[in-house]
């Protein structure tokens, strides 16, 4: 699984219409009016602006943990990388996204699809933990 990289645009927050009624998944109900107010996905989303970036993932190693092909992913480089995180990874000259596996100093990137190997990073490979997962945007 590979992901491509996005730079969020500075000072360029969409702010979209956000009704706060809650959305019937069962019996429709009445609209309220159409009751709404303004809401920005950056100040939802995005903990720490200048750290944060974007990226599309590619593959299917990671779909048992809700990371799909086409999904949009929400990456912090300020957030530390510990135990059990979902990080994207720079090892060997491309990026990827994998479930971080960090016991007794050693490093394994581990997918969460049966199909993929674990990768057991090493003291001679080039690798960067790059960031951390905090969100996936999914298109249905």
């Amino acid at each position: 699984m590979s992901v491509t990289i996005f730079k969020r645009a500075p000072n360029n927050t969409a702010v979209i219409t956000f009704v706060d009624t809650g959305i019937s998944a069962g019996f429709p109900s009445p609209a309220q009016d159409f009751v709404h107010e303004k809401l920005s996905l950056d100040d939802k989303l995005v903990h720490n602006k200048e750290a944060t970036f974007y990226a599309r993932v590619q593959g299917e190693s990671m779909i048992n943990a809700g990371l799909n092909n086409g999904d949009l992913l929400i990456i912090d480089r300020s957030i530390p990388p510990i135990d059990k995180r979902i990080a994207v990874c720079y090892i060997e000259n491309e990026f990827t996204v994998k479930r971080l596996s960090i016991q007794n100093k050693e490093i394994h990137l581990v997918p969460e699809n049966p199909d993929y190997p674990v990768i057991k990073v090493t003291e001679n490979d080039n690798f960067i933990i790059w960031g951390i997962v905090t969100y996936v945007i999914k298109k249905v």
